[in-house]
């Protein structure tokens, strides 16, 4: 497959690239748009249970492609920074927030650098997996900008304020294992890919309705008055219980064999 997105499926989990590692995956609006309709497919396809998400090459994605801002022609007007038709976000934002919007996990594997564009692309993912030697930051300062990738709504429960305020004012750079310490990524891992693939792996052995349930949940109910997030979680619960993979999760338990979800 070529493109600047390329994914393929196998065992209900979704391998999604970015792939220019000649320009170390650094993003175009060609890749904004693929970013997004890959999200959008793999939404509604009911085999998928879990989304993998890495960059091609020696970096997961050095940020912004400086060609747009070069190039006067480069489609970025004011069209650009309205919502979508069919999301809150816009055109800029939807790379990132598509993997919020997608209902199964999405878990990233960075290596090398993810700077600007691709450290937000990757905080739209539900887990974060990095090498210790990799590198991030919040780049936009380095060229005039605000960092507007969906960030309020991705980065606004993993950090505080203050730590949010301090990277995106001095554009620095943070290791992985620094990154890991104050909480930007999930866990390191010297493979980040394989240990990505290996907990995709695990999640979709588990019931796939309870899976894409707990997404939904946490992602709504996690800033609602504390009546609203139980109503939630009851109604949650509702969709699931007594439903047909929910008994096979019970039975397969019972009879100690491994489960058969339908999608």
């Amino acid at each position: 497959m070529s493109g600047p997105v390329t994914f393929s499926v196998a065992d209900h989990i979704a391998t999604v690239s970015l792939n220019r590692p000649d320009k170390a995956n650094a993003v175009n609006l060609e890749m904004m748009d693929a970013l997004r309709e890959t999200g959008r497919e793999l939404a509604g396809n009911p085999s998928v249970r879990a989304i993998v998400l890495h960059g091609a090459g020696e970096n997961f994605c050095a940020g912004i492609d400086t060609g747009i801002f070069q190039d006067p022609g480069a489609g970025v007007g004011e069209s650009s920074f309205a919502p979508l038709d069919d999301s809150p976000a816009n055109r800029l934002q939807s790379p990132a927030y598509v993997w919020r919007e997608v209902p199964v996990p999405v878990i990233c594997a960075m290596h090398g650098v993810a700077y600007g564009a691709g450290l937000q692309i990757a905080l739209g993912a539900d887990l974060r997996y990095a090498r210790p030697d990799a590198s991030l930051s919040i780049m936009e300062i380095k060229w005039g900008l605000v960092p507007d990738m969906a960030i309020t709504t991705t980065l606004r429960d993993i950090l505080p304020v203050d730590r949010v305020k301090e990277l995106a004012w001095t554009g620095r750079r943070v290791s992985g294992e620094e990154a890991l310490a104050m909480g930007l990524v999930t866990a390191l891992h010297d493979d980040p890919l394989a240990a990505a693939m290996e907990t995709a792996a695990a999640i979709c052995v588990k019931s796939p309705d309870a899976i894409r349930g707990i997404k939904q949940l946490f992602n709504t109910a996690w800033r609602r008055p504390d009546a609203e997030a139980l109503v939630m979680e009851a109604q949650a619960q509702l969709r699931v219980m007594g439903k047909k993979n929910q008994l096979e999760a019970v039975m397969a338990n019972l009879q100690k064999r491994a489960p058969s979800f339908d999608d």
